[in-house]
């Protein structure tokens, strides 16, 4: 990054979940874009190039990116890199927020000594678009506090979506309620850019969305039952971890120039 307020980067490494990966924010090509593409695509914009791996892997939890992406990311020398993961740690059996918290130290750690600014976001509370996930409150606090402490301690970037009460907007999720739409991803990107400081952002991200009359009671009970079908029983039977890392090396494993056209 060069000095004075406008940075430039070279190499943009992302490791992380589904989330890192793009879900559920279509590319129009059978793909997903998300809010890294979208984050690497405007960097590349203003500067005229821009080489990006994204190493996220679907259903990872915060160990498992850890031990299956950090070494390769921190191979590429990103002077960029974002670290998120949690959102997998939370809906596990058992959540050790002391054993996340020192993983998470030790990915961000990694990639500031070698050289990157290193950014990553809080989790905000699910409550309010799932209420079914009342009893994971605690345990996205806990990992909330985690990334706070760990951030300060090793100079990550921290955009703290938890404090902001609009990132809970329905509109800005998708209908399995566990990813951020094409309109969240957007927003994650644009929160990022503004952290980082990038000509032509701002803090508008912070802003709520309009107001918009919610849904009677009668449709919000069926919302709830045709997401109870479609994505909480499913999600009960599925494999836990994801894919395997011989099926999944990534959404882009190396590192390769970004289309802006």
């Amino acid at each position: 990054m060069t000095k004075g307020d406008s940075p430039r980067f070279e190499r943009y490494v992302a490791i992380g979940d589904s989330s890192t990966e793009g879900l559920d924010d279509p590319d129009g090509q059978g793909g997903y874009r998300g809010w890294s593409s979208r984050l690497a695509e405007r960097i590349a914009r203003r500067q005229g190039r821009l080489l990006h791996a994204n190493l996220a892997v679907r259903g990872r939890t915060t160990r498992q990116i850890r031990e299956q992406q950090l070494e390769r990311a921190a191979a590429m020398n990103p002077d960029l890199a974002t670290v998120f993961s949690g959102t997998n740690d939370v809906f596990q059996p058992r959540f050790d927020a002391d054993r996340l918290g020192a993983d998470i130290d030790l990915m961000q750690r990694t990639l500031v000594a070698g050289g990157a600014t290193v950014l990553t976001f809080t989790l905000p509370d699910l409550t309010p678009i799932m209420p079914l996930a009342r009893p994971l409150a605690p345990r996205i606090h806990a990992l909330n506090d985690a990334l706070r402490s760990v951030s300060r301690a090793t100079g990550t970037i921290l955009v703290d979506f938890a404090a902001h009460p609009g990132a809970t907007d329905p509109r800005l999720w998708s209908e399995d309620r566990f990813h951020a739409n094409s309109r969240g991803h957007a927003l994650i990107a644009e929160a990022l850019a503004h952290a980082l400081g990038l000509p032509g952002s701002d803090d508008a991200w912070m802003r709520p969305l309009p107001f918009e009359a919610p849904p009677g009671p009668r449709a919000r009970i069926t919302a709830e039952l045709r997401w109870i079908r479609r994505h909480v029983m499913p999600l009960m039977w599925r494999r836990p971890g994801g894919p395997p890392m011989e099926d999944f090396r990534g959404k882009q494993p190396e590192l390769r120039p970004v289309e802006t056209g």
